[in-house]
């Protein structure tokens, strides 16, 4: 058995959690509703506070469909009770960031500023601290949707390894590489 698949999700206060017609698991609580297709050999049951997940056999696919849509269940309930949240920093000069609602306006050293629509399901933030670097920051209560929008924000400009320039998570360590030896 997957040891993840195996544990319960535990319903917080303030969750609802009902599986409808062709095996749909949605979640409400206080920040929103979520909803996510699970497959229909898996099954779902919710009684006294938590959600189990049981799989019909030991094959491959549904051993590696039942932890993943337990995570993915466990995720929603995280996301509807407090939410998600990641940090985005520019760093190198002349780097800036705004926003007007959920358009971001980006200045990362191209002849011409980026336009970046962040999802309505998103809220964005920007900060520019005297001495700091700008950052982003990005909330919401979908974990998956949060984690695919900072990671294309992030390729807009990859940090480099050199001076370590570019945009990037708070808190993420950025390899460096020596630069060329001097001359003679």
């Amino acid at each position: 058995m997957s040891r993840i698949g195996k544990k319960p999700v535990v319903i917080p206060q303030g969750v609802t959690i009902t599986v409808g017609k062709d095996n749909v698991v949605t979640v409400k609580g206080p920040k929103g509703e979520l909803k996510e297709s699970v497959d229909r050999d898996i099954v779902v049951e919710v009684k006294d506070g938590e959600v189990n997940f049981n799989r019909p056999t030991d094959q491959g696919r549904h051993r590696a469909m039942h932890g993943l849509y337990r995570a993915l269940v466990a995720n929603m309930v995280k996301g509807v009770t407090d939410g998600f949240e990641k940090k985005l920093e520019l760093v190198g000069v002349g780097f800036k960031a705004a926003n007007q609602g959920n358009i971001l306006d980006l200045a990362l050293g191209y002849s011409h500023n980026i336009i970046f629509e962040v999802p309505k399901e998103l809220k964005v933030a920007t900060a520019q601290e005297k001495g700091q670097n700008p950052t982003i920051t990005l909330e919401g209560t979908d974990k998956q949707l949060l984690g695919q929008v900072a990671a294309k924000l992030r390729s807009l400009r990859k940090p480099e390894p050199y001076k370590g320039k570019g945009v990037k998570y708070v808190g993420e360590y950025i390899r460096r590489k020596a630069g060329k030896a001097a001359g003679k």
